[in-house]
């Protein structure tokens, strides 16, 4: 994939508000804000249902957990840290990929990470803990920030100036490094799972998903249903049917 002609420029966060990263932005801060004013009891039922774990996804067949567990968030700073990253990364992106690029590659990262954290919690017979959060899914579009606008400069911790691909380089060591220390409660298994996998698609090193193409199947229907709607029309009056001028 040619990377040189995609630029990266300051302007866009003021001129042009992508509908993906938008919608994305809303639906995080939304389950967020109505787990949050839910209290404990909500939160409990959120994490039963819409959580990633193996005892619920496996043994209850909770299946679409790998997909869901993306959107929910309990803690105000983890919304908040995903969706910066969301924001400032995920804009450059689908102003040069498109909406329905973006979202596929977003969704795909994110169900990708989720699968690599039900693996290794399955290796290691964690079959009770939950896993919440979108940081899978925004480290995969951080690697492909990386990838696409290497030469952009970025502030490392928000502080330290450097290079995107760089920054991305020692983000996926640190990460390395906290997987095989202590537990922390981060999922670093997520977030590697979408970095690789982030990297492996841009590099065209996995299929191609198409998503379906809901809006022309809807467009074929109309045409149909118009087109039956003439022909019975045509039956009913025939060629003596009212003559129009």
């Amino acid at each position: 994939m040619p990377q040189n002609r995609y630029r990266y420029t300051s302007s866009s966060y003021l001129s042009y508000f992508p509908n993906g990263v938008k919608w994305l932005l809303i639906i995080n801060t939304a389950v967020f804000l109505i787990c949050y004013l839910g209290g404990q009891g909500l939160q409990q039922h959120v994490r039963v249902l819409l959580a990633l774990s193996p005892l619920t996804a496996i043994r209850n067949l909770f299946v679409w957990q790998v997909f869901t567990y993306m959107f929910v968030h309990f803690a105000t700073m983890h919304v908040l840290f995903n969706m910066l990253g969301l924001w400032f990364f995920g804009m450059p992106i689908e102003q040069a990929w498109g909406m329905r690029r973006f979202l596929k590659f977003y969704l795909l990262c994110g169900t990708v990470a989720g699968v690599c954290v039900l693996i290794a919690n399955i290796i290691f017979g964690e079959w009770g803990v939950f896993t919440i959060g979108a940081s899978g899914a925004i480290f995969g579009v951080l690697v492909a920030f990386g990838i696409l606008f290497p030469d952009t400069i970025i502030l490392m911790f928000f502080v330290f100036p450097m290079k995107a691909k760089y920054a991305v380089m020692i983000y996926v060591a640190v990460e390395l490094l906290a997987t095989l220390g202590p537990n922390t409660g981060v999922s670093t298994v997520a977030h590697l799972g979408g970095a690789a996998f982030a990297y492996l698609y841009i590099k065209q090193k996995v299929p191609t998903l198409n998503l379906p193409d809901y809006r022309g199947a809807y467009r074929q229907w109309k045409l149909q249903r118009a087109k039956k709607k003439f022909q019975v029309y045509m039956r009913k009056h025939g060629p003596g049917g009212p003559t129009i001028h």
